[in-house]
C-alpha cells in the first residue's frame, strides 16, 4: 500500500512538473525585432536610405568638393591643368570664392598628376615681393607651404610634385613633394612690401612657371581680375557629380572605405559610370539642401564655446583649427566629420599648422551687440578703436551669409582696410574709425560705407600683426551695432 502510494505520488509530481515546464516555454527570443506595435516611419525605405547616405556623404566630402570647385572655375574661364591664374588686382565680387581676401592679388592653379610629375618653379623672394601660400591635395590638406616660411624658404626653387607611388629617381636640383593624391591645387598671395605697387606684385607672380616634367611647355597665364570665376559648390544634385569625378580617380584611404561603401548604394563606384536613377537624384538633391542648412546653423551657433573670442561679445574665431592645431580633424580614435565640415564650409586653403599667434587672425561677427543675427536690408555700424594693438593693418569685409562670398554691388566694394583706405576713411575725434554697412550709405559717410545690396551680411574682420594685447585679449573691440 505504501509502495503504491509512493508510485502514485511520483506520477503526480512528474505530471505537475511537466505542466510547469510546458507553461514556462517562451514564445519569442529576448530581442531580434522592434517593440510591439512599432511601425515603419516612412513609406519608402529605399529612398530614406539613399537620402541618409547622401546627407552624410555631403558632410564627409566638404573639403574635397570645396577645392574641386577651382577646377570648374578655371575651365569656365578657358584654362585647365597647369594654367596659372595670376590676378593683376586684388579679388573683387566676380571672384566667386569662399571668404576671399580683397587686399592682395592671388595666384592659383591645379594639375592632374595621373598624367605625370609636375614642376612648379617658385621665384626667389625680393625686397619688394614674395609669395605665401599652400599646395594642397584633393582633401585640401596642405602638402607644402611656399614662401619665406615654406619649403623653399624664400630662396625660390623647382618644386617637383610626384603622384602616389612614384618611385623614379628625382633629377638633381628639384625639391620633391610627394602627393598623396593625383589632383593637386595651389593658391599663393603675391605679397608686396611697403615700397612696392600692385603692378610689382603682378609682375612678380608671372615669373612663376608650371609644367609637366616630361613636357616642359611654356606656362599659360590668365588674369581673371575682370572675369567671373565661379568656384563655389553647387548645393544640389551636382554635388554628387563632383563626388564621382573626385573619388573614382583618387586612391581611397582606409579611413574612407565605409563611406565609399555607402556611395556605392548611390551608384558611385570606381570604374563605373555615373548614372543615378530619378529616385536617387531626388534623394541626393534634398540631402545636399538639408546639409547646407545644417552647416549654416552650425556656423552661426557653434557648439564649441571656445570659438568665442571675447567673453560677453559676439566675435567668433574664424581661424579655428582641430585639436592638433592642424586642419585634418583626424584623431587616434575618430575623425571629426562635423568639425572638419565646419572648417571647409566657409573657406579654402589652410596651412599645415596654425601657431598660437598667426600673422593674420580672422574674427566673424555672428550677431550684433544685442545678440541678434544680422538681417538683410538693415544698416549696421562697427567702430575700430584708436591705437588697435597690431603692427600692420586691419580690414573689414562683408560677405553674403548665404554664399560666404563677396557681395555683388554697383560699387564693387566688398570691404575696407586701414592699409588701402586709411587715408580716405573718416576718423572720429578720439581717433577711432566707424564703418557702416547696409543697403544705403549714411549721409556724409560714403567713404566709410560697405554696400550689402540687400544681402544678409556676415562681417569678417582681419587683424594683421596682432600684438600681445590682442592675443591675451586684454584689449577688446565693440560688437557690430544695428543703426536704428
Amino acid at each position: 500500500m505504501i509502495k503504491a502510494l509512493t508510485v502514485s505520488s511520483l506520477l503526480a509530481v512528474t505530471f505537475l512538473m511537466g505542466q510547469v515546464h510546458a507553461q514556462s516555454i517562451p514564445t519569442d527570443p529576448l530581442g531580434g525585432k522592434p517593440p510591439a506595435g512599432s511601425k515603419v516611419s516612412v513609406s519608402d525605405l529605399d529612398y530614406q536610405v539613399k537620402y541618409q547616405r547622401a546627407f552624410e556623404a555631403v558632410i564627409w566630402s566638404m573639403p574635397a568638393i570645396g577645392i574641386y570647385g577651382f577646377t570648374h572655375a578655371t575651365e569656365a574661364i578657358g584654362g585647365g591643368d597647369n594654367t596659372v591664374l595670376a590676378f593683376s588686382e586684388p579679388a573683387g565680387p566676380n571672384s566667386e570664392l569662399l571668404t576671399a581676401n580683397d587686399v592682395t592679388p592671388y595666384l592659383s592653379s591645379q594639375t592632374d598628376l595621373s598624367k605625370g610629375p609636375v614642376v612648379v618653379e617658385i621665384p626667389k623672394a625680393t625686397d619688394k615681393t614674395s609669395l605665401y601660400g599652400q599646395i594642397v591635395d584633393h582633401w585640401q590638406l596642405s602638402i607644402a607651404d611656399v614662401g619665406p616660411s615654406g619649403i623653399d624658404e624664400g630662396k625660390g626653387g623647382k618644386i617637383l610634385l610626384t603622384p602616389p607611388g612614384y618611385d623614379k629617381q628625382i633629377p638633381s636640383g628639384y625639391i620633391e613633394v610627394k602627393s598623396p593624391s593625383y589632383r593637386v591645387y595651389f593658391a599663393f598671395r603675391s605679397i608686396k612690401s611697403a615700397t612696392a605697387t600692385t603692378a610689382d606684385a603682378y609682375g612678380y607672380s608671372k615669373t612663376l612657371k608650371m609644367y609637366y616634367l616630361d613636357d616642359p611647355k611654356e606656362t599659360q597665364f590668365i588674369d581673371p581680375s575682370d572675369m567671373r570665376y565661379p568656384s563655389l559648390p553647387h548645393y544640389d544634385e551636382r554635388w554628387f557629380e563632383d563626388v564621382h569625378a573626385i573619388f573614382t580617380l583618387e586612391n581611397v584611404k582606409e579611413q574612407d572605405k565605409v563611406m565609399m561603401g555607402m556611395l556605392a548604394t548611390l551608384g558611385i563606384e570606381k570604374g563605373k559610370p555615373y548614372n543615378p536613377d530619378d529616385k536617387t537624384k531626388k534623394a541626393m538633391r534634398q540631402a545636399v539642401i538639408d546639409a547646407y542648412y545644417y552647416m549654416q546653423k552650425r556656423i552661426l551657433h557653434p557648439a564649441d564655446s571656445s570659438r568665442t573670442w571675447w567673453e560677453g561679445k559676439h566675435w567668433s574665431n574664424g581661424l579655428f583649427a582641430d585639436k592638433n592645431s592642424g586642419f585634418s580633424y583626424v584623431y587616434e580614435n575618430l575623425i571629426d566629420i562635423d568639425g572638419r565640415a565646419d572648417r571647409y564650409f566657409i573657406g579654402t586653403y589652410y596651412p599645415q599648422k596654425v601657431g598660437p599667434q598667426p600673422a593674420t587672425q580672422y574674427l566673424f561677427a555672428l550677431a550684433d551687440a544685442d545678440g541678434n543675427e544680422l538681417k538683410a536690408g538693415k544698416n549696421y555700424s562697427f567702430t575700430m578703436p584708436a591705437n588697435a594693438p597690431l603692427t600692420q593693418f586691419w580690414s573689414l569685409i562683408i560677405y553674403d551669409l548665404e554664399t560666404w562670398a563677396f557681395i555683388y554691388s554697383p560699387e564693387q566694394r566688398p570691404g575696407l582696410s586701414s592699409a588701402i583706405d586709411g587715408e580716405t576713411m573718416q576718423k572720429n575725434e578720439d581717433g577711432s574709425t566707424t564703418l557702416y554697412f547696409g543697403p544705403k550709405a549714411p549721409k556724409g559717410q560714403e567713404s566709410n560705407w560697405i554696400p550689402t545690396a540687400g544681402k544678409k551680411p556676415i562681417p569678417v574682420l582681419r587683424v594683421y600683426g596682432g600684438t600681445e594685447k590682442f592675443w591675451d585679449k586684454s584689449w577688446t573691440m565693440p560688437d557690430v551695432k544695428l543703426v536704428k
